[in-house]
């Protein structure tokens, strides 16, 4: 026994080994086994033919084809389509806000000691921060590369350019008035990222606040006692596998989600839309190949892992993300690829995948960069540097308290395109081929994710 310790005062590092037994039973990555069946039964492959299946049945139902002469039919039909698809959007959304407090909260609980915690948080956060705003100047320099805006063609950009001059000439009832802060309004603001009420911050949804509340008693629960928090994460635990199983049932249903969804969008707008958009989506997709580049750099850099091995180890979580377009439901399978494919010490990747799932969207920045730069080229709108600055910290700021649902792509893209005077109206142009985009930058955000894992455990030594 060391001399500062004694029978009444034991070793604090013991003590803290022993809390990760008591405390975590039931790590999430436990949890995984429901996911992997997804996998070995190639739920990735379901999507694809699903997608398929959709566009070719929209094709055919549209009122363009010939069989159905009346649109309002047509509308009607592509609704009772995409049911099985509300419902998985609607069954992913409802269970995010759970699963991240219960994944935070047993993640903290898992580190090793209160300083490793300390450590992680504050090279973690940075990590994040840069590498969105990287993600955020590739997708503006691919958007004026490509300039997807220049193949759309010049009648459907006039028409775009004649409602946004309409709506610029409507008359509004009262002038808005912009809240613009200054240096004696920050502390304040520095204090409203702290919700007053956990109940208000999930009404809102406001991501990045529950995301602190998470924090914030996951904290509370590691000074505790082992005896005295003991309970709060059994149940915890429970809820966790609650939120997991219900998470495979939405999975179970993807496929026939996919089909649903992509075919209400293509009898709305029609396959010739969706072809036309075909080098905006190639725009989006180059960025995202550039972001994984550079995220496989980092990992291959700092952590001394090949890219093509990092690759190999990720495919399944990959896979998966790219079947559920949500980070948040595979974090149990990521957090099992860090720790037994990617060797990443168990208190750091239980800790920043559920963090990561919630705030690192660099591959939903990326996607807006674009399809930003994609709007501001069809309605013919000059961005100066300081504009082009304010996308890139919109960007990075609302991709931070993003939630990690599917769809919330199209939701903070509106925020990025009022800031610098772009009609949110364009939105229109890009829905069509949204869910496909999402599916892609759902892959980039978990690459992200495991590439945090590996730097912080390479960069961050083990307790002493």
């Amino acid at each position: 026994m060391p001399p500062h310790a004694t029978p009444e005062s034991p070793n604090r590092a013991a003590t803290l080994t022993d809390r990760l037994k008591d405390l975590h039973p039931r790590p999430l990555k436990r949890l995984h086994v429901t996911l992997a069946v997804l996998v070995r039964t190639r739920l990735w492959a379901q999507i694809l033919l699903g997608m398929a299946l959709g566009i070719l049945a929209g094709t055919i139902l549209s009122p363009r084809a010939g069989f159905i002469a009346d649109q309002a039919t047509a509308d009607a039909i592509g609704s009772w389509l995409a049911l099985p698809g509300l419902l998985f959007l609607k069954l992913i959304s409802m269970i995010v806000l759970p699963l991240v407090f219960c994944s935070i909260i047993l993640g903290l609980a898992s580190s090793e000691s209160t300083s490793e915690l300390k450590k992680v948080g504050l090279r973690v956060a940075p990590f994040f921060v840069v590498t969105t705003a990287l993600a955020c100047v590739i997708g503006l320099a691919v958007g004026a590369a490509v300039n997807p805006g220049g193949f759309i063609p010049e009648e459907v950009r006039l028409q775009a350019r004649a409602v946004a001059l309409e709506e610029a000439r409507a008359p509004t009832e009262a002038p808005e008035q912009i809240d613009r802060p200054t240096l004696a309004d920050t502390p304040q603001r520095i204090v409203d990222l702290l919700p007053s009420s956990p109940l208000e911050a999930a009404v809102n949804k406001a991501m990045l606040q529950w995301v602190l509340f998470s924090l914030v008693v996951g904290i509370a629960v590691v000074q505790m006692a082992p005896k005295a928090s003991r309970p709060l994460i059994e149940v915890l635990g429970s809820v966790q596998e609650v939120c997991m199983t219900v998470i495979k049932w939405a999975m179970f249903i993807a496929p026939a989600a996919v089909f649903g969804l992509l075919a209400q969008i293509t009898i709305r707008i029609g396959i010739e839309a969706l072809l036309g958009m075909s080098a905006y989506v190639g725009a989006v997709v180059l960025a995202l190949l550039l972001l994984m580049v550079m995220y496989a750099m980092i990992a291959w850099i700092f952590a001394r892992i090949r890219p093509l091995r990092f690759l190999g180890a990720s495919r399944e979580v990959l896979l998966l993300a790219f079947a559920t377009s949500s980070s948040a439901a595979v974090m149990p399978l990521s957090i099992k690829v860090a720790e037994e494919k990617l060797g990443v010490r168990a208190a750091i990747a239980r800790f920043v995948v559920p963090l990561g799932a919630t705030v690192n969207m660099a591959g939903t920045a990326a996607y807006q960069c674009v399809a930003t730069m994609f709007l501001v080229q069809v309605f013919d709108i000059e961005l100066s540097t300081g504009q082009l600055a304010m996308v890139v910290l919109t960007a990075v700021g609302a991709s931070v308290g993003a939630p990690a649902s599917p769809g919330v792509g199209i939701v903070v893209l509106s925020m990025i395109l009022t800031s610098v005077n772009v009609p949110p109206a364009g939105i229109a142009l890009i829905i069509g081929v949204d869910r496909i985009l999402d599916m892609c930058r759902t892959v980039v955000n978990v690459t992200g994710d495991l590439v945090a894992c590996v730097v912080m455990d390479r960069t961050i030594g083990p307790e002493p």
